[in-house]
């Protein structure tokens, strides 16, 4: 799913990986500190090879309920990309898309479970 996001006035403090739960926990310097499940966040990766090259083009990610995370790479000041189990690494989540998926969660969550509804398709492949 294609996001647009919005230039923030906070910068990200702290990144916990827990591996167990499968939640990613960030946090800013504002106070906001977000859970995001690591399947939340496969789904909606920003890579080319799920959003295609343009709008339209977008490829609903299924059966990624299980999926965790190896590995987070920094990329450069300003993001990070998340070596995930199911051998996912393309996406470049930035600051501002991370802020988005953790302040819009519910509204997110909520719009891609009515996708894959829709599609006849299921978290769980």
């Amino acid at each position: 799913m294609r996001l647009k996001t919005n230039p923030i006035d906070c910068y990200l403090t702290e990144i916990k990986l827990h591996k167990l739960s499968k939640i990613l926990e960030i946090s800013f310097d504002n106070g906001e500190t977000f859970n995001l499940p690591c399947e939340y966040l496969r789904v909606f990766t920003p890579s080319a090879e799920s959003l295609g090259h343009a709008p339209g083009q977008e490829i609903l990610q299924t059966g990624k309920q299980n999926v965790g995370i190896n590995e987070i790479k920094p990329i450069g000041n300003y993001g990070i990309s998340p070596v995930f189990t199911d051998g996912h690494q393309t996406g470049i989540y930035t600051w501002e898309l991370l802020y988005k998926l953790g302040s819009d969660y519910d509204s997110l969550w909520g719009s891609y479970l009515k996708q894959l509804e829709t599609a006849g398709q299921s978290r769980n492949g």
